[in-house]
């Protein structure tokens, strides 16, 4: 399935659903970004709570 890519988020995550294929960028509207941890303290602790498993 194509998508059409939103310029305004990059995305290198090709595993996601909402991946543009051989763009770097998602086709979703708006992401949610959050965490997994009570108290975030570098990068590694943020996610993409909008990502999908293809």
């Amino acid at each position: 399935m194509s998508r059409k890519a939103n310029r305004s988020i990059e995305c290198s995550i090709h595993e996601c659903v909402n991946h543009c294929g051989a763009e770097e960028y998602c086709s979703l509207n708006q992401v949610k970004i959050g965490t997994h941890e009570p108290n975030p303290s570098n990068c590694q602790c943020i996610d993409c709570q909008s990502f999908e498993l293809k």
